[in-house]
């Protein structure tokens, strides 16, 4: 189930370095049972990402639009469709 709860952990929870002998990660403060990598925690580093994490962990909706409309155009890159093509179209469900 695709949710917007990844950003809510970046924003949420406190973050470590994790102590091992392997790549580097963080690791959450409180039950070290979560993960987060470099290139996540770059996105609430950095003002110009934080913005967009901060929207999508308030407003799932958004997450969801946002998500849609690039997973569609990463699906369809590159693939020629005759006009009047039936369109697959992602929504959000409630289940």
């Amino acid at each position: 189930m695709l949710t917007n709860d990844f950003y809510n952990l970046l924003l949420n929870e406190k973050w470590n370095w994790r102590k091992w002998n392997g790549p580097k990660q963080y690791e959450d403060k409180g039950s070290k049972s979560l993960m987060m990598l470099p290139s996540d925690m770059a996105l609430v580093q950095d003002k110009a990402f934080k913005k967009h994490v901060e929207r999508y962990a308030k407003d799932n909706d958004a997450f969801f639009k946002d998500f849609a409309a690039v997973i569609e155009k990463l699906f369809e890159l590159g693939v020629p469709f005759n006009e009047g093509t039936e369109k697959w179209v992602f929504k959000a469900t409630t289940d």
